[in-house]
């Protein structure tokens, strides 16, 4: 832009903007109330101090839910004096995640590829049935799943856990395939000279050159898993296997009805809640520009 030469503000723009500043307000209302509130005595929640920053901010409610507080401590400061086990909620919860990403992206990675590449009969339809998959409410197969589990005694163990998520998701298969279908074939055919079969083409070449929608969907699969709740809940209730969504609702039920330790379940939503926000943190401008460079291809 010269000297002298004017800024156009188009109304559209304006609005356009607006909007989103307050679509990003109301998102990060009930977050930031979150934090607010873990940092409250749980006594003086309902007190009539609804400032963003408390008065008597305090890390007790923290302290509770790491357990570095007695039971006496934890009963003064509100709690039920339950001990949450969160490290150990953490490690399984971090188990859960790790295994139901890596299982996905590789066979999801493979499966794609297969739909993206190989010609076999019948590819097109199955590709169309997969990807109504997307379409069925995942409440719908919960119950048959759960059967399922139960009769092959699976209840309360990593593998029951992971038995329905574990392997190919039609989501990422229809996301890398997106991606798998712009490689250019020329780089497949000249490794085919070179005398690369399929799985060494698909292992030396095409996989180091899809990182970033690897990485992509591996984000979106972290996330999915971080947040599932009602799979675990019906799976795994013992605390060996026991995720730490599940731990924060038995947190809040050990709580008296009539008293509700809002303050100690909100100090462990927010805890629950920094991994993931981290890693969004750390690779959110990535993600979303490989989302959006592998729809438009």
């Amino acid at each position: 832009m010269t000297r002298g030469q004017k800024i156009t503000i188009k109304p559209g723009k304006v609005i356009g903007w607006a909007t989103l500043i307050l679509l990003l307000v109301i998102t990060l209302i009930p977050f930031v109330w979150t934090i607010r509130t873990a940092f409250v005595p749980n006594a003086q929640i309902f007190s009539g101090d609804y400032s963003l920053i408390p008065q008597d901010a305090t890390l007790v409610n923290f302290k509770r839910v790491l357990g570095l507080v007695s039971a006496e401590e934890d009963l003064a400061a509100g709690g039920a004096g339950a001990k949450m086990y969160f490290w150990l909620y953490l490690r399984n919860s971090m188990i859960f995640t790790a295994l139901l990403v890596i299982g996905q992206v590789v066979t999801s990675s493979m499966a794609a590829y297969a739909f993206a590449r190989l010609r076999f009969p019948g590819r097109d339809k199955i590709f169309a049935v997969l990807l109504t998959g997307m379409m069925i409410p995942p409440i719908f197969i919960v119950l048959p799943n759960f059967v399922l589990i139960k009769n092959l005694g699976l209840l309360n163990s990593f593998l029951g856990l992971l038995a329905p998520y574990f392997f190919v998701s039609p989501f990422a298969i229809f996301f890398l395939r997106q991606f798998f279908l712009s490689i250019p074939r020329e780089v497949e055919e000249a490794a085919k000279v070179d005398g690369a079969g399929y799985w060494r083409t698909f292992l030396r070449i095409i996989l180091p050159m899809s990182s970033a929608p690897i990485a992509t969907i591996s984000i979106i699969q972290a996330v999915f898993a971080w947040n599932e709740y009602l799979w675990p809940q019906l799976i795994g209730k013992d605390h060996a296997v026991r995720l730490l969504n599940v731990a924060l609702a038995v947190f809040q039920q050990a709580s008296p009805s009539t008293s509700p330790d809002w303050a100690g379940l909100m100090a462990a939503a927010t805890l629950q809640t920094l991994p993931m926000l981290i890693v969004l943190l750390l690779v959110g401008k990535k993600l979303v520009g490989s989302i959006g460079l592998t729809s438009a291809k």
